[in-house]
Parts: structure tokens; C-alpha cells; sequence
């Protein structure tokens, strides 16, 4: 479990990171702010949704309570990753690695990091954080760039036309990264199957049903991980030996 290993499993949620990444900043600039602001905001966070709704309040001018409860909606999601990801980390891991793990968290990387047979090195975690964020970084940049390049073409109906066509084909690029991440797992593993098959039906009554289609998009990750991974997990215990028995069957593969 080596920064090299993190970088090639990184790899892959770099590169759909980066068309996300490019329209956020197209979206930033046509909003009237300047080709560093998505630079800056991408640099100091690593949150793709929290980004694009901060962004759109910021310029509709709202108020720092607004946007602090947003944001703490939108990604305290992360904190139930954190715990997850930190019941991996290997031995004696200190605080301030931690803390720069921390940064790192989000759904494709926590995707990865879980399944992982090992424990976690901080190694590892620095190549795979590292390679997605500068993915992130490097694909805002670039639509940075573009839109100061295509100038005021965002402001008109040609140009609002040309985000929206960026918008729904780039988003396809994490649908399908996160297919890749799930179904493998599922396939082999029923228990696996059946909380995702749970989730997605709880998603589907929150996107359908009138009262809890209203609510703010984070609060419905949070109840859906939560209440579905307490329900299979109390029917479906996985006890320490399990997790032994799986690390020594990867140990005999990889021999």
C-alpha cells in the first residue's frame, strides 16, 4: 500500500474529475467572477457540489449564515466517510496525518480507500488524495482558462446553450466512474447488493415523493447511508474474524 499504488488507483477518479471540474469553472466565470476565483476555491476546497452551490450563492449575494448552513448540509456527509475510512488507517496513525487525510475525503476517494483489503497507509491516501485533487485542480484551471478565452460568448443564449451541452456530458463522467466502483463489489458480494439495492430505493422516495423531494440534496445522502447501512448491518453483522479471513484470502491471491 504505496504512494504509487494511491496514484494509480487515483488515476481513473482524476480523469472524471477533471471534465466536472472544467464546467464548474465555465459555470463560475459566466457568473461574473474571474478566471482565479474557481482557481482559488478548488485550491482551498475539494467538495464538487458544495463548489457549485457556494459559487451560485455567493453570487446571488447571500448571507454568511445561508452559506455556512449550505455548505454544512451539503458535506457533513464527509464526516460519516471520515469515521468509516479512519476504522481502516493503520496503527499509531497521528493526529496531524489525519488532518491532511481529512482534506482529501471525498465520495469516489472514500469509494476506493474502503474497499481496499489492507489497511490504510498514509502513503497510500496521499497518492490517491493527491492525484483526484490535482485532477480537480488542474480541469478547473483549464475551464478557467476556456472561458477567459471565450469571453463574453458565456453571456448570451449561444453561450448559456454551450454550458448546458459541457454539463450534461461531462456529469455522465462520474455516473459511470461510480458504476465501476460499485457494481464489481456487488456482484461478489450479496450483502454489498442488498444495501445498494436498499439505497436506491430510498433515494427514489426522496427524489418522488412531495415532502421529501423538497429537502436539501444533503439531507438525503445522510438518512440514506445511515438508515440503510444500520439496517443491514444489524441484519447482517461483520465481525473482525470476517475482515481476517478476507485480508488472508487477498494475502493468498496476490501470492
Amino acid at each position: 500500500m504505496n504512494y504509487t499504488r494511491g496514484l494509480k488507483d487515483g488515476l481513473p477518479i482524476a480523469l472524471g474529475y477533471m471534465p466536472v471540474a472544467f464546467a464548474y469553472a465555465i459555470r463560475a466565470v459566466s457568473l461574473g467572477f474571474p478566471a482565479w476565483f474557481p482557481i482559488l476555491i478548488s485550491a482551498s476546497n475539494f467538495t464538487g457540489t458544495g463548489q457549485v452551490a457556494g459559487t451560485d450563492l455567493i453570487a446571488e449575494g447571500a448571507n454568511m449564515g445561508l452559506l455556512f448552513a449550505t455548505m454544512l448540509i451539503i458535506n457533513i456527509r464527509y464526516s460519516l466517510m471520515s469515521v468509516s475510512i479512519a476504522q481502516k488507517l493503520e496503527p499509531n496513525f497521528p493526529v496531524w496525518k489525519r488532518a491532511i487525510v481529512s482534506f482529501g475525503v471525498t465520495d469516489e476517494n472514500y469509494a476506493v480507500a474502503v474497499r481496499q483489503p489492507h489497511k490504510l497507509t498514509f502513503p497510500y491516501l496521499m497518492g490517491l488524495m493527491s492525484c483526484s485533487f490535482f485532477g480537480w485542480l488542474g480541469g478547473t484551471a483549464l475551464g478557467a482558462a476556456l472561458s477567459t478565452l471565450l469571453g463574453r460568448l458565456l453571456e448570451d443564449a449561444t453561450g448559456a446553450q454551450f454550458y448546458s451541452m459541457i454539463m450534461d456530458a461531462f456529469s455522465i463522467s462520474l455516473y459511470a466512474m461510480f458504476i465501476a466502483i460499485i457494481v464489481p463489489p456487488s456482484r461478489d458480494d450479496r450483502h454489498i447488493l442488498l444495501l445498494l439495492a436498499a439505497t436506491i430505493a430510498l433515494s427514489c422516495l426522496f427524489y418522488f415523493l412531495p415532502v421529501l423531494k423538497d429537502l436539501p440534496s444533503g439531507v438525503n445522502i445522510i438518512v440514506c447511508s445511515i438508515v440503510c447501512t444500520v439496517i443491514v448491518s444489524l441484519l447482517f453483522p461483520r465481525t473482525e474474524k470476517d475482515d481476517a479471513a478476507e485480508e488472508r484470502a487477498q494475502d493468498g491471491g496476490a501470492q
